[in-house]
């Protein structure tokens, strides 16, 4: 079963729902991955509020998928790590240095989309609204 990823203006957004499998992860980060590219969206946010745990090789692919999406020009931001996944991150040794992260959805997005008009910025462009005041 392929987890969802719906679009919102140029971001993408997906949650995983429940514990998944080597492989669904996998499976995951390519579908992200292709998802950036045919869409052109700029910007992911990554869901795991569900997840109960995070393993090493789950801890990898999130760190992949991110720095991927950044290689590509677009920038992920991972909510919803509850204390007990980030103790476990932390004692594997696998913080996901880099990646950038939110308590909440919601946050989530809305650190995205600064992020994504600081870069913006960054490349001269005119970020959004910024004609509006």
């Amino acid at each position: 079963m392929r987890i969802p990823i719906l679009k919102l203006g140029d971001i993408l957004l997906t949650s995983i729902q429940s514990d998944i499998s080597d492989e669904h992860a996998l499976m995951l980060q390519t579908d992200i991955l292709q998802r950036m590219d045919q869409s052109r969206a700029r910007g992911v946010v990554l869901d795991i509020t569900s997840l109960d745990i995070v393993d090493s090789y789950m801890a990898r692919i999130l760190t992949e998928t991110a720095r991927m999406a950044q290689l590509m020009g677009g920038e992920v931001v991972i909510t919803g790590m509850n204390p007990m996944v980030a103790l476990t991150l932390v004692e594997m040794g696998r913080e996901l240095l880099g990646v950038l992260t939110a308590l909440t959805l919601q946050q989530g997005i809305d650190k995205i989309k600064d992020r994504l008009a600081i870069l913006e910025g960054d490349r001269g462009e005119e970020a959004p609204n910024a004609a509006n005041g």
